[in-house]
């Protein structure tokens, strides 16, 4: 198959893979009776027309971004973490634990608090099936996949039991205290100026981009991403230079694992002020397509998360204003998945034709 050169594969391989994805979209909407030009307007407007949409797009593709450089981390070290949304679920129990039994005085120190809790509890479950792949042989996307459903029934059990105030009927927390609440965009001065109605997105979102601006300098700034890099290339050349596969293996899942739990600080903190159960809401395993059509890189990553943001309100606007179903936004996303992953070589083996000439031209 022809190389194609870098901005191609950057650039042109994801774009033809949305456009695919789109044409198929457009077919599905066709056979259900609707209008594709209907949708993508309606879909428009209500993610991308307004500050007030935006408002919404930012709050969704924030999630998105966390659980998109969690799997980013743990694919450079060749580790598939399919357990996202679990470890964010896990992550909300410490945003939880860390609001409603400290006596927080601001909500900066509460935020500081709280992600270093979503950060610890996210880790902390990534670490047993990291350690089970070290040690036992496990295959890491079964043992995630499987604490996904572990964490539920944990969140599940603690929220009934445990969390639930006496009284209260919902399988819920408290609500957090009021000095925890964070700040939303339209709460901040100067953005306060753009975003003139109340909106969901807030302050993690800043969170959200210096984690990418992190993770970037920790896989090709640091020794350590160095080795990541090398083990995830190849892992019996990594050993031979003396890295330690075990190292690695915990060392990228915990990173991942926290990256993932971080997530929570979003939703659990800034919108919804309580845990709730589900409340990673379908992120972790949106992040997996996150990262493949980011290309595993954080800037990757952060436009990913934006157009999945885009998708996901886009979508709910569909239902609502329109007779095609909100479903449609999870058929959307399953067609970009599709071709961003498992058809991603199709995609590139189309490119490499229209390529070829000028490859041989260039040899000549």
């Amino acid at each position: 198959m022809t190389k194609l050169p870098v901005w191609a594969d950057v650039v042109l391989v994801p774009l033809i893979s949305l456009l695919l994805a789109g044409a198929i979209s457009a077919l599905v909407i066709l056979g259900i009776g609707g209008s594709p030009w209907e949708a993508l307007t309606t879909m428009v407007d209500g993610a991308l027309g307004s500050p007030y949409a935006w408002g919404y797009t930012l709050y969704y593709a924030t999630s998105f971004i966390f659980t998109g450089l969690a799997v980013t981390v743990a694919f450079h070290a060749a580790m598939f973490n399919i357990g996202g949304e679990g470890q964010a679920q896990l992550g909300g129990l410490g945003v939880a634990l860390a609001c409603l039994f400290i006596p927080w005085p601001h909500w900066s120190l509460a935020l500081l608090g709280a992600a270093t809790g979503a950060a610890l509890f996210g880790a902390a479950w990534a670490m047993i099936p990291a350690w089970m792949q070290a040690k036992r042989g496990s295959h890491i996307v079964i043992t995630t996949i499987m604490f996904n459903y572990i964490g539920a029934a944990l969140i599940i059990y603690l929220l009934v039991y445990v969390l639930r105030p006496v009284g209260q009927m919902d399988p819920a927390t408290a609500n957090f205290p009021p000095s925890t609440h964070l700040p939303t965009l339209n709460q901040i001065p100067g953005l306060n100026l753009i975003f003139t109605k109340k909106v969901p997105a807030n302050v993690s979102l800043f969170v959200a981009l210096i984690a990418c601006y992190l993770v970037w300098v920790l896989l090709w700034r640091t020794q350590l991403g160095y080795e990541l890099r090398a083990f995830g290339k190849s892992q019996e050349a990594a050993k031979y230079a003396g890295i330690s596969g075990t190292k690695i293996i915990m060392v990228s899942m915990l990173i991942s694992g926290a990256l993932a739990g971080l997530m929570s600080i979003n939703n659990v903190m800034g919108e919804s002020g309580r845990l709730l159960q589900n409340s990673s809401e379908g992120a972790g395993f949106i992040g997996i397509a996150v990262a493949l059509m980011g290309r595993n890189h954080p800037v990757g990553v952060l436009l990913a998360a934006i157009l999945f943001g885009f998708l996901y309100q886009g979508g709910a606007e569909l239902g609502l204003w329109t007779s095609i179903p909100i479903e449609l936004r999870t058929v959307v996303q399953g067609l970009v998945i599709l071709f961003t992953g498992a058809l991603d070589q199709m995609v590139r083996m189309m490119l490499g034709l229209v390529f070829r000439p000028a490859r041989k031209l260039e040899a000549a």
